[in-house]
């Protein structure tokens, strides 16, 4: 039960921690990921960089337009982080009891981190589709949630399934940096803390928030042209997208995405967009390790006080 609970309480600290960072960042989430899905010539391109979008948001007075696609948004970054907060904790704590380790390897961190970001990414895949669609909408002219997927097919609104799926080794590499460098830091601390009941250690908020964003950088550093081909297949259709039906079609496959970002941007498209996506990776992902390693103590405290008042409760119940 103890297990269930821990893992429990790192699921919902995680989840908030994703919410409020998602909240607070999106309008550079926005900005960033329209430029990312501008494919074009150099000399044709609309955008020059990440703050040309905003300008045209403020010069159309649209600014509100930067937080289109923000509730779908947050119920994906929230259910996609409880899940995989709940299975990686979950799984590793059981892997720690049946192999007898009193600690986990990189190698079998890695493979329960890359299971849980998968299971992740194919449940909560529709909902980032539709925020991706939103979000590269032309300003002011977002459609809702219902009705971007509506307009697709069913299996349009996984696009982008399989890189999804691939890119699960973007938060594998960074957890799990994360982890071990944390595992290292408390090693002391955890060394008298043996109790059940007791609530687990966690870091001071500069420790956090310092470790989250290097080990996102790197991550993200690696897996770039990845990530920038997932956004062009989930982008909304736009004109000077594509120039015609076929080409946009063969886009909305990696090997087709890859081929176009070479063929119109050259070996330096692969990496057009990395630095808002350091910016906002970066950022999001340390918020989201501070809050949770902030609230982690208080969230399971509060949960075992909700269980505690619900067998107290079931056992009155029972004697009434």
């Amino acid at each position: 039960m103890a297990l269930n609970m821990e893992s429990l309480a790192e699921a919902t600290s995680g989840a908030i921690g994703s919410l409020l960072s998602t909240t607070i960042l999106y309008p550079l989430d926005t900005c960033k990921t329209k430029y990312q899905a501008e494919l074009r010539a150099h000399g044709l391109a609309k955008y020059r960089n990440t703050l040309d979008v905003l300008l045209e948001a403020i010069s159309s007075r649209q600014i509100p337009s930067l937080c289109q696609g923000l509730g779908t948004k947050n119920v994906q970054s929230f259910v996609s982080s409880f899940i995989y907060f709940y299975g990686y904790d979950f799984f590793k704590k059981l892997y720690l009891k049946k192999s007898g380790f009193k600690s986990i390897g990189t190698r079998a961190n890695l493979v329960i981190a890359v299971a849980a970001g998968a299971f992740t990414v194919i449940i909560t895949q529709p909902l980032d589709t539709a925020a991706s669609r939103m979000q590269t909408s032309e300003f002011g002219k977002s459609k809702g949630f219902w009705k971007t997927l509506s307009e697709s097919t069913w299996s349009e609104a996984f696009d982008g399934l399989g890189i999804s799926i691939i890119l699960t080794s973007n938060p594998a590499i960074q957890y799990t940096a994360f982890d071990q460098f944390k595992q290292r830091m408390l090693k002391g601390k955890m060394k008298g803390n043996r109790e059940v009941e007791s609530s687990p250690e966690s870091l001071s908020v500069f420790s956090a928030f310092v470790l989250g964003a290097v080990s996102k950088c790197f991550a993200t550093c690696i897996t770039y042209p990845l990530i920038r081909c997932k956004v062009m297949i989930q982008a909304a259709e736009s004109e000077g997208d594509a120039e015609d039906e076929a080409e946009l079609k063969a886009r909305k496959t990696i090997s087709g995405s890859l081929h176009a970002i070479w063929k119109k941007e050259g070996l330096m498209g692969f990496f057009k967009g990395l630095q808002p996506q350091i910016l906002k990776t970066v950022l999001s992902s340390a918020l989201l390790l501070m809050i949770k390693e902030k609230i982690s103590k208080t969230t399971w405290v509060l949960l075992l006080a909700v269980r505690r008042y619900l067998f107290l409760t079931r056992t009155r119940l029972k004697s009434s």
